[in-house]
């Protein structure tokens, strides 16, 4: 089992040891974090591979909406430090017995993650298109 520390972030702090930010407020609690935010715990490990292991645990939880069910509060959902502690913890177990298999979700995890990053750079260069493209016509117009 991978060993880990969750801890309430406060922005005063700097870690020097490998870590990541989850998010811990509103409806992508459990969502993990490379910069901090408000709001957010943040996840302490021994090592970088602990610390990819844990990462990639938790993005597959958040994508799965695996927070969810611990989801407190009526105006702004939140979840508490200990159900995630155990979430991850009870996932860690089950990620580790199925090691190979979790290690090649993890590598689809990335690949999806790197093109979906691809994807927004395309469409926000589309979208910036469209604009120069209505921005000319306006400009012709006289009325820009």
């Amino acid at each position: 089992m991978k060993s880990f520390r969750i801890k309430t972030h406060r922005p005063e702090n700097s870690y020097n040891q490998p870590h990541f930010f989850i998010l811990n407020r509103g409806l992508n609690s459990g969502k993990p974090l490379n910069l901090p935010c408000p709001n957010c715990f943040v996840c302490l490990t021994d090592n970088l591979e602990d610390r990819e292991f844990l990462y990639w645990l938790c993005f597959g939880l958040w994508k799965s909406k695996s927070f969810y069910h611990f989801l407190k509060g009526s105006v702004i959902p939140f979840v508490t430090i200990d159900e995630t502690r155990k979430l991850i913890r009870e996932s860690s177990t089950k990620a580790s017995c199925k090691a190979q298999a979790f290690q090649k979700a993890i590598h689809a995890l990335r690949l999806l993650d790197t093109n979906e990053q691809k994807i927004k750079v395309a469409l926000k260069t589309i979208d910036t298109a469209r604009q120069a493209i209505f921005y000319d016509l306006m400009k012709d117009s006289g009325a820009g």
